[in-house]
């Protein structure tokens, strides 16, 4: 499944399926987050937190892509990321594109 961030694909032919969306919600638990609770005092990149992240992406991104693949969807178009907080601990991660399917 190609994902293009693009809004249209000048020259492509294509049909457009529908919109399509992946998301997840993660937190981290209360040991790992007092861990990187003290590292932001002194500075520097939660480490934790980053791995987190890019695990909650990869699984927003893959439930959109499944859900593209159900539709008969070749590629996503117009992808999007977005983020919020939800509780003190806890981040949603939502991706959203426009499933279209190739025509000869």
């Amino acid at each position: 499944m190609k994902l293009i961030t693009v809004e249209t694909l000048p020259g492509m032919n294509y049909e457009v399926l529908g919109a399509v969306s992946g998301s997840t919600i993660q937190s981290k638990n209360f040991v790992s987050d007092f861990g990187q609770g003290l590292k932001s005092i002194v500075g520097g990149e939660l480490k934790s937190y980053t791995a987190m992240m890019e695990k909650a992406r990869n699984q927003a991104t893959q439930r959109m892509v499944d859900e593209a693949v159900r539709m008969g969807a070749d590629a996503i178009i117009g992808l999007r990321y977005t983020t919020s907080a939800i509780m003190a601990q806890a981040a949603e991660v939502l991706v959203y594109g426009t499933a279209i399917k190739y025509r000869n």
